[in-house]
């Protein structure tokens, strides 16, 4: 064998592992990058999702004997379930590549999120707007993916000297 066979031979070798580590580096890049920006997402979701607060509520109630009973709690009360409820849920490999996805498991989020109506003796009174958090956290998700995705590319081909 000639000593050029062996060097194209080395060179080829050496090439394939290089592109091999780069492919491993890459297959990694967009989950980590899916992880990073979802998390941002549900990070932002719960810091702009409106929290309740109840104070000098009236209680009014009839008891067996029949005497009404009327008072106001005077102790104020905050709320907080819906911002608890954001959940991210685990990354998944789908056909078409990988997904996460971010929810609220409140069961009035999707009202609080896209509005409901108002209905008093059955009679619709008016329309409460939704606040459209999941919307909004999505689109800064979509955001910051292309932001972290030239992020982890730039960092690869650093790494790599190219």
């Amino acid at each position: 064998m000639s000593s050029n066979y062996r060097r194209n031979k080395a060179f080829i070798d050496k090439y394939r592992k290089e592109l091999r580590a780069m492919l491993d580096d890459i297959s990694e890049i967009d989950k980590r990058v899916l992880n990073k920006a979802v998390n941002l997402g549900a990070a932002w979701a719960r810091r702009n999702t409106p929290v309740g607060k109840y104070n000098g509520n009236v209680v009014e109630f009839t008891t067996r004997d029949g005497k009404h009973v009327r008072f106001t709690i005077g102790t104020p009360r905050v709320g907080g379930f819906l911002r608890k409820s954001w959940h991210v849920m685990p990354t998944k490999k789908t056909s078409q590549g990988i997904e996460k996805e971010l929810v609220n498991s409140a069961d009035y989020a999707s009202y609080v999120n896209y509005g409901h109506r108002i209905v008093q003796g059955g009679v619709t009174k008016g329309w409460v707007k939704g606040k459209f958090i999941l919307e909004k956290a999505v689109n800064r998700v979509d955001k910051a993916l292309v932001r972290y995705f030239r992020e982890e590319v730039e960092r690869v081909n650093r790494k790599h000297d190219k």
